[in-house]
């Protein structure tokens, strides 16, 4: 089953950095990793991802659990590359993609299906208690932050489960090390590499 024509509208339209390419293999990676068991993803931006991952778990007859604290990755903030002003709040001046996540996913249909937890990545895992079929990281590309979404999350994906990582570049002139250094640190961990789609990375424990 692929994505119905609404939902694939709504992933194009959606801000955020994933390629068609990318979001269907995660899509698919998604249908598969919900028989086993619920779904979560680590930066919810403005929900392309989690239009993918959403039509999956429904798909699945599981949930996606999408979770954020919606004011931006490093990247994200004003001066660098990745900047958007228009998910500004003007009244606050601070980054805020909640209302366009929510947007995201009212608009494909999925609101039955993708649970937003507003919150910081680690304080949210600290308190988790759901085995997880997949893992979608995506949040913060600084080191730090990349790698301790990583250690806080991986425990709860269950065996055969899936680990997905966006962003991964091995050579440094095409993107950040960060989520390679996680891809690297999950393989010593004894996930098995699956596939690679551009930059999006499958595997599996």
């Amino acid at each position: 089953m692929t994505l119905d024509d609404r939902a694939l509208r709504v992933a194009l339209a959606a801000k955020g950095f994933m390629p068609e390419d990318e979001g269907l293999v995660l899509h698919r990676a998604g249908q598969a990793a919900g028989a086993v068991g619920a779904l979560l993803e680590v930066g919810s931006y403005c929900g392309k991802s989690a239009v993918y991952l959403g039509t999956a778990a429904r798909s699945a007859g599981t949930v996606l659990f999408t979770v954020d604290h919606h004011h931006g990755s490093e990247e994200n903030q004003a001066g660098w590359e990745h900047h958007d002003p228009d998910v500004v709040d003007l009244a606050t001046g601070r980054i805020d993609t909640l209302p366009f996540l929510r947007r995201t996913i009212e608009d494909a249909g999925l609101e039955d299906c993708v649970v937003t937890v507003v919150g910081e990545s680690v304080t949210v895992a600290r308190y988790w208690g759901t085995d997880l079929g997949l893992l979608f990281i995506d949040g913060g590309h600084a080191l730090d932050v990349a790698m301790a979404d990583y250690l806080a999350w991986c425990p709860f994906v269950m065996q055969g489960g899936l680990l997905a990582i966006h962003d991964v570049f091995e050579d440094p002139a095409a993107g950040g090390q960060a989520p390679f250094e996680v891809w690297q640190r999950a393989v010593a961990d004894g996930f098995r590499p699956m596939s690679t789609t551009g930059s999006l990375r499958i595997l599996q424990r």
